[in-house]
């Protein structure tokens, strides 16, 4: 089985950070818009749009708020086995470590799931850096 980690680090209070994933109906706009074009909840799952045109549905496995860890499994498409978390770690008071790990099969299909992943990494470590300056430069 192939096995993707991936850790970003983002200059954004973990909370903030954790409130972006956990709002998982909108991912499209509060994690990774441009990326994501749209999602919407059904039932205990996810309807996700990519900018590429591709459609998933992932089913939620777990929300620990506590854990500060979302648990999810797309279903269908390329893949036969595709389950994936994110947690958000704080490393200080406006500093988090987002550890995103998708473990898949066929192992074929690993390089260009490991490709979205960089794109999806690299959109919401911007996103979520913006949001926090935004905030600081209204209380300001």
């Amino acid at each position: 089985m192939a096995s993707i980690r991936k850790e970003i680090l983002i200059q954004a209070d973990p909370e903030d950070v954790w409130a972006a994933i956990r709002d998982v109906g909108a991912v499209h706009q509060r994690l990774a818009p441009g990326f994501v074009i749209d999602a919407h909840l059904d039932g205990d799952a996810r309807i996700v749009t990519f900018a590429n045109g591709a459609t998933v549905r992932e089913l939620l496995v777990d929300i620990d708020d506590q854990a500060r860890r979302l648990a999810y499994a797309a279903v269908g498409g390329r893949t036969s086995h595709h389950n994936a978390s994110m947690q958000v770690i704080a490393l200080g008071e406006n500093q988090s470590r987002l550890v995103w790990i998708t473990d898949l099969l066929p192992n074929e299909v690993a390089p260009v799931i490991s490709e979205l992943v960089e794109r999806g990494a690299a959109t919401m470590k911007q996103t979520l850096e913006a949001s926090t300056a935004s905030r600081e430069t209204r209380r300001k």
